[in-house]
């Protein structure tokens, strides 16, 4: 007789019955139930010994990263595309995965002896043929098939050993060996590790496209994440033209990086200036309106926080943030309330990061604060004014990491003030790295250097 289990769709968890909720993880309606199929145990196997090698003696060079020629998705990726490794990408749908992936191969293969292998298991082949003509991603060395089944994926792989092999998606491919249906946690977790290890078997690079919940979480068990060697968010608003490429993991390069690419009729571009872009609608002059020097990974942006301060119709004042976190914006509301005396209890807070950007770093905290007073007061922060810092709740400004890079990038787009921690301050001024930066010709520079909340509402809105 056939057993059954009930296991969770979201965290993996299983249960011997159903249950509305998954004490585990807490999700609702995630419990379905999978039946067991009867395995023979081996009894009286070993394990033989494994050839050992002395870290000393491998060389890690033999093995190079591959461009795929496309600047922002190598940065993501810490430099190219490892031999080996396995890459999973995940998004909203119509976020642009699958175009951008679809652009890649076709790069690859045109700069590669060996083929790269695009599987779909959600469109048919001809479906992938037409994007692959309206982007121009088409080439004789990229071979197309539509598969859901992970058996003769791998039968097809082992025979054509490909460079690279996209698989679109992992939640549309099922192995004979189970009985579930596709998507659920034994599938995805199953056919995921088949495809991994067959990779670092035969050596050729793997990119898994997954899907997200409605919270934005990859689909799928957890475990998912651990089993890959990166992954890789699509962050952006249909309502941009652009798409934010985050590394969430990554074990080939810094976690946190991020590439920037426009989304076009000929798909996606990468833009390598992303400053000038979330920057190029700002109104200069404009009460609230402050311009925040962030890092994003290794990468210095600049961003332009918007507030707006209006009088409350509730008993109990509104919160709102869009690309920041509004935990923390209620905090940093308490703190001008309590150490400035602004009578914010009695205002609703509004506070947007313009372009669709999302901002996760403390240091947005002095220019997010700033900009409250602005808009409060209805004074405009000059528009050459750039600033950053992270704020305590005793109102200190305290320093961040990689000032240098900040300050490199204001001074870059023309901006000629900088407010920033006084211990940042006397490390930009140390690195002396204005004098190496700017001509004579140019405008210049002043860095204010702050201790306190009260010393940067003193000299930028006196």
């Amino acid at each position: 007789m056939a057993k059954s289990i009930f296991v969770c769709q979201a965290c993996g968890a299983e249960h011997r019955k159903w249950i509305g909720q998954c004490p585990d993880c807490g999700d609702w309606n995630s419990i379905s139930e999978q039946v067991l199929e009867a395995t023979s145990q081996r009894i009286g196997s070993k394990g033989k010994a494994l050839a050992t090698s002395p870290i000393t003696e491998i060389n890690s060079q033999s093995s190079p990263r591959r461009s795929s020629q496309i600047q922002e998705l190598d940065r993501v990726l810490g430099g190219g595309i490892v031999p080996g490794s396995a890459v999973l990408i995940g998004g909203n749908p119509g976020i642009g995965k699958s175009t951008l992936l679809l652009q890649a191969a076709a790069k690859l293969a045109a700069n590669s002896k060996k083929p790269v292998l695009y599987i779909t298991g959600e469109e048919s082949i001809q479906q992938v043929h037409l994007r692959g003509e309206r982007i121009d991603a088409i080439h004789e060395n990229l071979l197309l098939v539509s598969a859901c089944e992970l058996e003769s994926m791998l039968a097809t792989i082992d025979q054509i050993k490909p460079e690279t092999v996209v698989v679109d998606s992992i939640q549309t491919t099922v192995s004979n060996r189970l009985t579930s249906a596709p998507g659920t946690v034994s599938q995805v977790r199953d056919c995921a590790a088949a495809l991994i290890q067959n990779a670092k078997r035969i050596g050729h690079a793997l990119i898994l496209v997954g899907h997200v919940t409605k919270d934005g979480a990859l689909a799928g068990p957890r475990v998912l994440e651990h089993m890959v060697d990166a992954v890789i968010y699509f962050e952006g608003d249909h309502g941009h033209a652009h798409r934010i490429l985050r590394a969430v993991k990554n074990r080939f390069g810094p976690a946190g990086e991020i590439g920037v690419f426009e989304m076009t009729d000929r798909g996606l571009i990468g833009i390598r200036d992303a400053s000038r872009l979330f920057l190029a609608e700002r109104s200069a002059d404009t009460p609230g309106s402050v311009v925040l020097a962030c890092m994003e990974g290794t990468r210095p942006l600049l961003v332009e926080v918007q507030a707006l301060v209006a009088p409350t119709v509730y008993s109990t004042p509104k919160r709102s943030a869009v690309g920041l976190d509004t935990g923390r914006v209620a905090m940093l509301t308490a703190v001008l309330e309590r150490r400035i005396g602004l009578p914010l209890s009695q205002y609703d807070v509004y506070i947007n990061i313009a372009g669709g950007a999302r901002i996760a770093e403390p240091a947005a905290d002095l220019a997010v604060m700033l900009a409250m007073v602005s808009a409060f007061q209805e004074k405009a922060v000059a528009a050459d004014v750039a600033l950053f810092g992270e704020v305590g709740l005793t109102g200190e400004v305290r320093p961040v990491g990689q000032p240098e890079s900040r300050v490199k990038e204001a001074v870059n787009l023309g901006f000629t003030h900088l407010v920033l921690p006084r211990e940042n301050y006397q490390r930009v001024q140390k690195a002396n790295i204005i004098a190496n930066m700017r001509d004579e010709s140019a405008s210049p520079l002043q860095l204010t250097a702050v201790r306190h909340l009260s010393d940067a509402v003193q000299k930028l809105l006196a």
